[in-house]
């Protein structure tokens, strides 16, 4: 196998980006311009320059218009599209449906369209294939609503939203111990980390699972119970999240002064 494609990166370009407004009522979220470039470009930019020479893009709201735009910019890479334009996939569906077009490759790093960081990819691209693990998630210690829970040894436990005292566990038989305080006396303490978008996988890894919209945080859960799914922290020197348009302002405000 060429190590020009021992690692996938699927960007997901596919949301209605209904947080950005006015901005994506014409367009898609990825082409959503910061600095003068679309998001897409400065992902599929970054991506390259970290060693990642096959990208998967999926598609939905305006998806000719992704299509559109690869097909005449020229890329150093192979894309292919994954086609979600019938029907919106989420977040985990949409991994599912593209996994044929993973199987030339050992692994896949998942990549939001609207994250912007300097991690380092291609280095821990090639530590998660040295590694024995199925998943890689990459989380950050911030503040967040939504947070993953992992346990001493960041093996994937459960989920939660905190402003609506909700949870999701590996381990179905904690569903009922609330609140999450009440929980962590009765055990090992947990760690609570915000996932950032980014995430690494074994190419086969979702194979099993049923090709329709579903949430990747609901797969992870379920895969968690036989498979190493291991919070991995990063602390980049930036990481923006450009969801909404303030986000994208500060972004591009920080970026001026690098």
């Amino acid at each position: 196998m060429s190590p020009r494609i021992e690692t996938t990166a699927m960007i997901l370009a596919a949301g209605l980006g209904t947080r950005l407004k006015a901005l994506t009522q014409d367009k898609p979220k990825a082409l959503v311009e910061l600095n003068g470039k679309p998001l897409l470009q400065h992902c599929i930019e970054n991506l390259i320059a970290n060693g990642f020479h096959h990208i998967v893009i999926n598609v939905h709201h305006f998806g000719e218009q992704i299509i559109d735009f690869v097909e005449s910019h020229p890329f150093d890479a192979e894309i292919e599209i994954s086609d979600e334009r019938d029907l919106l996939m989420d977040t985990g569906g949409g991994i599912v449906k593209a996994t044929p077009l993973f199987k030339d490759s050992k692994a896949v790093l998942v990549h939001n369209v609207d994250i912007i960081s300097n991690v380092n990819l291609g280095e821990m691209s090639q530590q998660f294939l040295d590694s024995k693990d199925d998943a890689w998630l990459l989380t950050q210690d911030r503040e967040t609503n939504r947070k993953l829970l992992f346990d001493d040894e960041n093996q994937l436990v459960g989920w939660m939203n905190k402003a609506e005292q909700r949870f999701k566990w590996v381990d179905e038989s904690k569903s009922a111990l609330r609140p999450f305080d009440k929980l962590r006396a009765q055990g090992p303490s947990l760690k609570e980390m915000a996932f950032s978008g980014l995430h690494f996988f074994r190419s086969d890894l979702f194979a099993a699972f049923e090709d329709k919209p579903q949430s990747v945080i609901d797969l992870y859960l379920n895969l968690a119970k036989t498979n190493r799914i291991i919070s991995k922290p990063i602390q980049p020197d930036y990481w923006f999240d450009l969801g909404k348009p303030e986000q994208l302002e500060a972004a591009e405000n920080y970026l001026n002064t690098l």
